[in-house]
């Protein structure tokens, strides 16, 4: 039993994104996506992008993924039965506008997300709906280049304005852009849409990011804070009951030692990952240290940065959101000189930690962590947290009686969910806790189905094989436990 008490109504659920798991990428006139040009890789080998568009011979696994496009009734009524108060899911762009800027919506795609969120209500879940979650449309990429293109910022906000219309009643909780602070990294800014895709046919993505232009991007990043801003005022403006929230990739970094060098490194890293984004968000204004920290270190035109920052100061200020939303994965920790322990993980990287585990796929495993950032976070902007990414992908495997029983992944979450609640006791306002993956879904960063993550299992491999037949783990009942005693009962 936890000794401590999560709030009434704490929105326990679990997290998806559509480009991962809803397949039917080309069903009813939805058009292409960047990541529906992202071909499978593996741990060791990147991914590759046909930005021309898809080639029949390779494999792509957004085309299908788990299908939740044609079982998302099975999939939400599990959801239900396991107590869900809450379910993550995204939206994509291009099928409702298949090339973006289309003079009239997709009535099939508005139909489907509507379904979709009436079969949420009927299993007495809210939706809680990612507008953009690492999706843009292909034709868009092509026509406008990205987000470094302000006319993509109106015709987005359109989007925004279809879906709080269309969804009124339907959906209260909404997040602009996933992990927006992902856009700092270069090598991840094509599938955000921050930058032309290259003219060849091929190029890795993720990684190798050769056509990177950081004064692109940061001028994208900066449109897509100004289209966010104008979201959060729009929902306001269409339903008074709608909340919007920012989405951070969260990054707890610790100084690998107590020298002054990395002290100061640890913070300047915990302020570009976290607070860059962060702070004109929430607090609707770039913080001081970007001009010095990171403009003039990445080599972008700081008096051109100044110019768009002052020119939407007003906008920026009016669009703030009204809660600030994170995935959390793993801490690392930063060093001024080589350790020889490079941390594995995602993006971030960083230093190694000798004092704590890792996964099957190398990231490091730090519940504690978890309670340092959200005492962090809360300290520094005093709005409602919701941690909306915690997992983790592990290799399934069978017992001999034919079931997979996952108690490392059930001791990984219990041993989160307690920091949590430590958290809480120390006063901050968590709102709620959304599993990632909570079906076995296509990983973003390699393609795979192998790293799994869900309470319900999904028969696909790596190459596509498999009848997509649910069935539960042994988290799921264990889950279902921990809601309905409200982060009680931990097994």
């Amino acid at each position: 039993m936890s000794d401590y008490k999560f709030p009434e109504g704490f929105l326990w659920g679990g997290a998806t994104a559509a480009n991962q798991f809803e397949g039917g990428y080309d069903a009813d006139g939805k058009g292409l996506s960047v990541p529906d040009v992202i071909m499978g890789g593996t741990v060791d080998t990147p991914r590759l992008i046909t930005p021309a568009g898809v080639r029949p011979e390779a494999y792509y696994p957004s085309h299908e993924a788990i299908d939740f496009y044609h079982h998302y009734e099975e999939d939400i009524d599990l959801f239900g039965e396991m107590g869900f108060k809450c379910f993550r899911l995204s939206t994509q762009w291009s099928r409702i506008f298949p090339n973006g800027d289309d003079e009239k919506p997709c009535q099939a795609g508005i139909d489907f997300y509507r379904n979709v969120f009436e079969r949420c209500k009927k299993n007495g879940i809210e939706p809680l709906v990612t507008i953009s979650h690492y999706e843009f449309p292909l034709a868009l990429s092509h026509k406008y280049g990205g987000w470094d293109n302000p006319k993509v910022i109106d015709l987005w906000v359109r989007f925004c304005e279809l879906l709080f219309t269309e969804y009124k009643g339907l959906v209260k909780y909404w997040l602009t852009f996933n992990e927006i602070n992902c856009a700092m990294m270069g090598a991840f800014g094509n599938v955000m849409g921050l930058g032309i895709l290259p003219a060849d046919d091929w190029a890795m993505t993720f990684t190798g990011a050769d056509w990177d232009d950081p004064q692109r991007r940061f001028e994208g990043l900066h449109n897509q804070f100004v289209a966010s801003a104008k979201a959060v005022k729009l929902a306001h403006e269409i339903d008074s009951a709608n909340k919007v929230g920012c989405m951070i990739a969260g990054n707890a970094t610790y100084p690998r030692t107590c020298k002054p060098a990395d002290v100061q490194l640890a913070t300047e890293v915990m302020r570009e990952n976290n607070f860059y984004c962060g702070d004109v968000q929430v607090r609707g204004a770039y913080p001081v240290w970007a001009e010095h920290q990171i403009w003039e270190r990445d080599g972008v035109d700081v008096a051109r940065m100044k110019e768009l920052a002052a020119r939407d100061a007003e906008v920026l200020k009016a669009g703030t959101v009204d809660f600030y939303s994170f995935s959390y994965y793993m801490s690392a920790t930063a060093a001024t000189e080589d350790t020889g322990e490079a941390s594995g993980g995602n993006i971030f990287g960083g230093a190694g930690n000798p004092y704590i585990k890792a996964s099957d796929w190398g990231w490091p495993i730090d519940p504690a962590g978890l309670r340092w950032y959200l005492e962090e976070v809360y300290d520094r902007y005093q709005v409602p947290l919701m941690i909306v990414e915690n997992g983790l992908g592990a290799n399934d495997e069978r017992g001999e009686d034919g079931k997979i029983h996952d108690s490392y992944r059930i001791d990984y979450m219990r041993d989160h969910i307690v920091e949590m609640g430590k958290a809480i006791q120390d006063g901050v306002d968590l709102m709620g806790y959304t599993m990632w993956g909570c079906i076995d879904l296509v990983s973003a960063s390699t393609g795979e189905m192998k790293k799994r993550y869900g309470f319900i299992y999904v028969d696909k491999d790596n190459n596509g094989n498999g009848d997509l037949h649910r069935e539960k783990k042994d988290s799921f009942d264990w889950y279902r436990q921990v809601i309905a005693t409200n982060g009680k009962d931990l097994g």
